[in-house]
């Protein structure tokens, strides 16, 4: 019975249900590490995702870390 309510409510209301989530692991992280550090955590979660989506994509991650961290004073 438990799991026809949670597919049903993942179904219907994802985005509530991913942001009731998210803003109830966002409040543990700032009571438990402090503001600053729950910051550095979320930054590098972004940048992993971003990472991770970017070969998903099949994209060429090397050149676009060659592209970011090309010399900009020439």
């Amino acid at each position: 019975m438990w799991e026809k309510i949670f597919v049903f409510i993942i179904q219907e209301h994802r985005g509530k249900t991913i942001g009731i989530i998210l803003g109830l692991l966002a409040s543990i992280l700032f009571i438990s590490y402090g503001f600053w550090r729950t910051l550095f955590i979320i930054f590098c979660i972004a940048l992993g995702y971003f990472v991770g989506k970017r070969l998903d994509e099949n994209k060429s991650f090397d050149q676009w870390l060659k592209k970011m961290f090309k010399d900009r004073g020439q």
